[in-house]
């Protein structure tokens, strides 16, 4: 199971067991207000805070518009095959990775989960220049997240972390409170405040997002916005994982659709009603929390120590449950066979303490990388959401796999044309959103697959195994052919961070 950048993770069990009795001790207990509900608080994270900038830097509120559309519908065809896969193959249980395992062989098991855990803990240095950029509001040393001082407090933060995750520590109910009041608050607040102030001469004058705009700059416009909307979409197989738990089956698909339209109508009116307060320019060079900037321009500086303290409570508990869904990732893969041995080892306390040192180094290293960034903030969003797409790209194709072969489906010819629809709908919209995402950022992600192509072969070797087929031989000669052209354009100048 995976939750959203802002929502406290379990073990990512990725499918919940749907043979599970209704009646069960946890099962049956939340209404359809209660459901929707916790659909809603998985999926809203840190990334909402930064939505008008995001958007103010890249288009207009017709482009705005248009990406969340685009980006709705297929996020939405994704929440149906994960609904899917959780009815039909229930025995999948080891991480939304086992499903590109299952479906796709060893390989692709290994880079699904390779990606899914780089997802994890690069949100999690977004998170830190995050944390750093509130600050750095007020305290002009940390700037953008991106300084020195920056650098240091966000690696104090990461190894403070550290240790308690060492100690076993695991999120509580009254932290998850606190985390979901910190986000949803200020963002109500801030919209009442917004609809209060809104201007409607700004609205038209930001609608195209300048004053000659082609069609094909709108969708120029688009494909910029595609990997911050991405990003604060991700858990979105969450909603499927907490529906279980409807008190009346047919709440779940209700509870589902009813959640997620509400996070979208959240994120929409946040992106599109900033562009009432501020003209566009002003909205691209907010700094980030740039909710607290728009909120700023109406209230003063009121507004924004608010957001931002929210901004903080709301992201450090973030950062505390993607860096628990970080370490899990890599130990359950370990106790599958899918990633080493030894990173499945537990310490004393029942922490996976291997993966845990792993996540950190690894997160140390990338922390550094924020020194060189242009935008430190914006470059990790668009790297995590990247590695998060491929293996949700995994999950569309098996849906599409298992309903174009039929398994499981016997006589029922609707239901397997429906879940056909949509797979091939969350299949084009997952690959749409990485093509959308830019070659740079594919790249990118390949130095980080490289590698562990390299440990793959090693563990084949290890054991024994036979490693490639002609398919899989050819997808790892691209990956390392890739990382090999990403390093190069790094060391020339032709790719910047």
């Amino acid at each position: 199971m995976t939750t959203s950048p802002g929502a406290p993770p379990g073990a990512p069990t990725g499918t919940p067991d749907a043979s599970a009795p209704a009646g069960g001790a946890r099962a049956g207990t939340l209404s359809l207000a209660a459901l929707s509900c916790l659909v809603v608080g998985s999926m809203v994270g840190g990334g909402i805070f930064s939505l008008p900038q995001a958007f103010g830097e890249a288009t207009g509120i017709l482009g705005a518009l248009i990406a969340w559309a685009i980006a709705g519908t297929g996020m939405l065809m994704l929440v149906f095959v994960f609904q899917t896969l959780a009815q039909r193959r229930p025995d999948i249980d080891a991480g939304i990775y086992a499903y590109a395992l299952v479906g796709f062989g060893a390989y692709a098991g290994f880079i699904a989960a390779l990606s899914y855990w780089a997802s994890a803990f690069l949100g999690n240095v977004a998170f830190l220049v995050l944390v750093m950029s509130t600050l750095g509001a007020f305290l002009p040393a940390f700037g953008a997240g991106d300084t020195v001082p920056a650098l240091i407090g966000a690696s104090a933060l990461l190894w403070g972390f550290h240790v308690m995750l060492l100690r076993g520590v695991k999120e509580a109910a009254a932290i998850n409170t606190i985390v979901t009041l910190a986000k949803l608050l200020p963002l109500a607040l801030f919209l009442v405040i917004v609809l209060v102030a809104l201007r409607g001469d700004l609205m038209a004058q930001n609608f195209l997002g300048g004053e000659r705009v082609a069609p094909q700059d709108i969708l120029e416009q688009v494909r910029r916005t595609m990997l911050i909307v991405v990003f604060v979409f991700l858990g979105i197989e969450g909603a499927s994982v907490y529906s279980r738990l409807a008190r009346r089956r047919e709440d779940v698909g209700r509870a589902t659709v009813i959640g997620f339209l509400g996070v979208l109508a959240l994120f929409v009116l946040v992106t599109v009603l900033s562009y009432g307060i501020l003209p566009r320019a002003e909205l691209a060079a907010l700094h980030d929390p740039s909710v607290a900037g728009v909120l700023a321009a109406i209230i003063g500086e009121t507004g924004r120590v608010f957001i931002s303290l929210g901004v903080l409570i709301s992201v450090l508990g973030a950062f505390l449950a993607w860096s628990l869904l970080a370490a899990e990732v890599l130990s359950a893969a370990a106790r599958h066979g899918v990633m080493p041995a030894f990173l499945g080892r537990m310490n004393a306390a029942g922490a996976p303490s291997a993966a845990i040192w792993l996540t950190t180094v690894t997160a140390q290293f990338f922390l550094l990388l924020t020194l060189f960034a242009e935008s430190a903030f914006r470059f990790f969003v668009e790297l995590t959401s990247v590695t998060a797409l491929i293996p949700y790209l995994f999950v569309a194709a098996y849906g599409l796999k298992l309903a174009w072969t039929g398994e499981t489906y016997r006589d029922e010819r609707r239901e397997k044309r429906r879940d056909l629809l949509v797979g091939v709908l969350a299949t084009i919209s997952a690959a749409g959103m990485i093509y959308a995402g830019g070659i740079k950022m594919l790249l990118l992600s390949c130095i980080i697959f490289a590698p562990g192509t390299v440990l793959f072969v090693a563990m084949g070797r290890g054991r024994r195994l036979g490693l490639f087929s002609v398919a899989e031989a050819a997808a790892a000669a691209a990956i390392l052919l890739c990382a090999l052209v990403a390093g190069w354009a790094l060391a020339v100048g032709a790719i910047t961070l």
